[in-house]
């Protein structure tokens, strides 16, 4: 099982590096190189309307060589305006896109920062008052093995926006190597609560409704990302939300698997260090959705 954690750890490591990360920038610039055409094809045709109108209140008396000397730089303006006016957009647009990129990133690793130190600490009481006071018991452990579930079903909840921004995309390779990312990471997950709630003293009646959440979070998330991000097709930010999704996922990939699962693999080891075949398998699953991406193009 301990293979199958490193395994997974890698998996995500490089599905949110080689995947997710370039999947996301690509659908916000593709996002932004179609909104700066539109406002320059919109202006391009306000600036024909202007000079059509000016054209057709000249006098019909006037000789046909002043026209032709009217025309050329009213022509050579209306091409160079939206030439400029499409520049100047574009850059201001670069500009917010390189922020968002950054920004959306940080936010999906302090997200899944936030809930798992929130998510540790509450454990960490309720453990106290399991063992400081004896009359607290019965209501400590299900306190305590509920917040693992929750823990865990928000983190669930993640993978499934990533599930469902993938599955926007349209790009099946990149739906493939998500999911297998996903399944690998919480197929460990799954094995791990259930030992919690069997070693709190939770009852298998209960352990199979803790284990039904946790198992429908991702699914649901993900079913309700993409029709989320679907049902918005049509609107200038569609692509926009769907690479912003993506980003948010890989940062909240990124901290799964490099201050959560890795760690906790290397903590069996007094000297904290992968063995040989561990990194190795690591290796393996960085790689590998590489490896898958090869052959896709855009």
């Amino acid at each position: 099982m301990r293979y199958v954690t490193v395994l997974g750890a890698g998996l995500l490591v490089g599905t949110a590096l080689a995947v997710i990360v370039p999947e996301g920038v690509h659908a916000l610039y593709m996002s932004e190189l179609e909104t700066n055409q539109m406002q320059t094809q919109h202006e391009f045709h306000s600036d024909h309307k202007v000079v059509g109108r000016h054209l057709n209140q000249v006098d019909s008396k006037v000789d046909t060589d002043i026209k032709s000397d009217i025309l050329p730089p009213a022509h050579q303006h209306t091409a160079d305006r939206p030439r400029e006016l499409g520049s100047e957009l574009g850059h201001k647009h670069t500009d917010t896109t390189h922020s968002a990129i950054g920004i959306t990133l940080v936010l999906g690793f302090v997200f899944m920062l936030i809930v798992d130190n929130c998510g540790s600490r509450i454990i960490r009481h309720h453990g106290n008052q399991i063992l400081d006071t004896s009359g607290s018991i019965l209501l400590s452990k299900p306190k305590a093995s509920w917040t693992a579930t929750l823990g865990l079903v928000v983190h669930a909840a993640a993978d499934g926006i990533a599930l469902g921004a993938a599955s926007a995309t349209s790009r099946l390779n990149v739906e493939v190597i998500v999911f297998m990312a996903i399944m690998l990471h919480k197929v460990p997950a799954a094995f791990g609560l259930v030992s919690f709630l069997m070693s709190d003293g939770v009852d298998r009646k209960r352990i199979r409704r803790h284990l039904l959440i946790f198992s429908l979070a991702a699914p649901l998330m993900s079913i309700f990302t993409y029709v989320l991000l679907k049902s918005r097709i049509h609107d200038t930010y569609s692509v926009d939300s769907t690479g912003l999704a993506m980003l948010f996922s890989a940062g909240t990939f990124l901290f799964v698997a490099t201050v959560h699962v890795l760690p906790e693999v290397q903590s069996h080891y007094e000297d904290r260090q992968f063995r040989v075949i561990e990194l190795l398998i690591l290796i393996i699953g960085c790689c590998f959705p590489i490896i898958l991406s090869m052959g896709h193009k855009h």
